[in-house]
């Protein structure tokens, strides 16, 4: 059997799912499981710096996730505040850029302080783009952009008619980044769970069984392998080369 070139895809999104079914399997609380995801992320952005990703989108809490019980949120805000200061460094020194998605309102100022810290200092690296999706949700996401149209609207400085897909592209937290090529969950859940909506219209999508803890390299390239075997039209008739 001929063995398919792998392609890497421009930009990769990745739901990393399962962290509390990996930690339960083995008797572990679900913060280790947390914990231990931490741990997949680092190996996953050493990854894509390896094999040339440009983007990489990481969803790492979502704007439904408040739901959890207090204690687990607190815990992941805590996992936000040490990943950022144990790896920011490592990361500029990279040239990795870090960009954060979602809406900011309702996390704390240090929390605030902490991201805009991030993305200041790396704002002009020429590496990965490393896109952190905090308190996001594509709903969520999609109706500031609408809300933001209709200000602009309302005051005057855009005409209704000017609105098209351009023009709510350009609203969208994501606007000055490709869509994703390729949009990865783990744990064998097979949806979007509301992440990049709009932006993932014409995304691969792979699923895989693992959780995302035990996300290693292996799954990366067995994800990668899968989208090299697709072939993308975006509507057409004749397939497109992925990446």
């Amino acid at each position: 059997m001929a063995v398919t070139p792998l392609s890497v895809p421009r930009h990769v999104a990745i739901i990393m799912d399962g962290n509390g079914r990996w930690a339960q399997g083995r008797g572990l609380t679900r913060t280790e499981g947390h914990r231990r995801g931490m741990e997949a992320v680092r190996a996953a952005v050493e990854t894509s710096r390896e094999l040339g990703v440009s983007y990489l989108t990481l969803f790492s809490f979502s704007s439904e996730n408040w739901s959890r019980p207090p204690l687990e949120i607190q815990f992941l805000f805590g996992l936000l505040r040490l990943f950022i200061q144990r790896d920011l460094a490592d990361l500029h020194r990279n040239k990795v850029r870090v960009t954060v998605i979602g809406d900011r309102v309702r996390l704390s100022a240090d929390i605030r302080s902490l991201l805009e810290q991030a993305e200041k200092l790396t704002r002009d690296n020429t590496g990965l783009r490393l896109v952190i999706a905090f308190n996001y949700g594509a709903r969520d996401e999609i109706t500031r952009a609408v809300r933001r149209l209709g200000e602009e609207i309302a005051n005057g400085t855009l005409s209704p008619d000017a609105i098209d897909e351009n023009a709510i592209r350009a609203r969208l937290d994501t606007a000055d980044m490709p869509d994703p090529d390729l949009v990865i969950r783990t744990s064998g859940e097979m949806r979007l769970s509301n992440f990049l909506l709009w932006q993932a219209a014409y995304a691969e999508l792979v699923f895989l069984p693992a959780y995302w803890p035990d996300f290693d390299r292996a799954a990366y390239v067995q994800a990668l392998e899968e989208y090299s075997r697709r072939a993308r039209r975006f509507g057409g008739i004749a397939a497109r080369r992925s990446g």
